[in-house]
């Protein structure tokens, strides 16, 4: 994708800091507080319509399990090199065993995941089928998950437990699915940190004085109650989108808000008044923005703590989840491809100019 003429000269001028950052990811410890999903995908083949009611039987073939949720968050720093400290609750389970075993087999820490005897493991169950030699479609997804708030212990454990580790990390992430876990007692705990990141679906204010909110523009939008799409906006950001990043900082009163729009880029607003409009990398080969923004906080924070600049971490964080929208799934990236794309973006700069 060709990109703007500026940007790409701003890339390439900033080609070698870049790659010097992405290879500091792994000296970075990320304490990552998040409600913690199982992602199960059941296939097989439909054999027949069953007798007992209007409904397919499908014959089971494969049953792939994944972090999903603010697992995935978790699993993005660890595939990115970080050395992970994973917080939240599952249940006594074998969904739980299974997210744990996940963790441990990838190197993340696993000690401040507690087990929640009052509720399930959050598990969505996604079932697809396909007749000879058709695609596998999904036909009905599957959710095992409560309404109701962790015990008061529990969350006070997790507190607790956060507090222990918040000057042995770099960084603290929230990833807030609204499944439960992050509670007022565990917030708290988590804005202790100097560098506090949130991916927050909604009620950003129960966060106010994090350092980084990463709403997508749906979260953005909710967040002021107007939406942020001008006529003539673009990768440049239109008057509305301005207006909102304003907002947003007023709102949860954070050193930076960084808005991640889709296929029009990323917009980052700072205290101090100064923005940046990152255009997306990749618009034609995107399959699947499933964990996406989970991505992008991955790739953010880690730059952060590598020292870069807001605008680095911007770049970066968008790199990583031009990679990761290529395939279906809650899929994770890794340094050697970010390299890889990012070299190829470079190629493409220099083709073109």
């Amino acid at each position: 994708m060709a990109l703007d003429a500026s940007f790409a000269v701003q890339l390439a001028a900033a080609a070698e800091r870049l790659f010097y950052l992405i290879d500091r990811f792994h000296e970075a410890k990320i304490l990552v507080v998040g409600d913690l999903t199982l992602d199960e995908f059941l296939t097989g083949q439909v054999e027949r319509l069953s007798r007992e009611a209007p409904v397919l039987i499908i014959r089971h073939e494969t049953t792939r399990q994944v972090p999903g949720g603010g697992a995935n968050a978790v699993y993005n720093f660890a595939q990115l090199g970080a050395q992970v400290k994973a917080v939240g609750l599952i249940g006594v389970d074998d969904q739980g065993k299974a997210l744990r075993s996940i963790f441990e087999a990838a190197g993340i820490n696993t000690q401040g995941i507690f087990l929640d005897s009052d509720r399930p493991t959050v598990t969505k169950t996604r079932i697809s089928g396909h007749a000879r030699q058709s695609v596998t479609q999904q036909i009905v997804r599957v959710d095992r998950k409560s309404d109701e708030l962790p015990d008061v212990a529990l969350q006070l454990q997790l507190a607790d437990y956060i507090r222990q580790q918040v000057s042995t990390v770099d960084a603290v992430v929230c990833s807030d699915y609204g499944d439960g876990t992050l509670t007022e007692p565990v917030i708290a705990a988590a804005l202790s940190h100097p560098l506090c990141v949130v991916d927050a679906q909604k009620q950003l204010k129960r966060y106010a004085g994090a350092t980084v909110f990463t709403p997508n523009l749906p979260e953005a939008e909710q967040a002021v109650g107007y939406s942020l799409v001008d006529p003539e906006g673009s990768a440049s950001g239109g008057a509305t989108l301005q207006r909102g990043g304003r907002d947003l900082l007023q709102l949860t009163q954070a050193k930076q808000v960084l808005i991640t729009r889709g296929e029009e880029g990323m917009s980052l607003f700072d205290r101090d008044g100064t923005q940046h409009h990152i255009p997306a990398f990749n618009r034609t080969d995107v399959f699947d923005v499933t964990g996406a923004g989970d991505t992008v906080v991955a790739g953010f924070t880690l730059a952060l703590t590598a020292g870069a600049t807001a605008w680095e971490a911007t770049v970066l964080g968008n790199l990583a989840a031009s990679i990761v929208v290529r395939q279906f799934g809650t899929t994770p990236t890794t340094p050697a491809e970010m390299k890889a794309a990012l070299q190829a973006l470079l190629d493409d700069v220099s083709e073109s100019h």
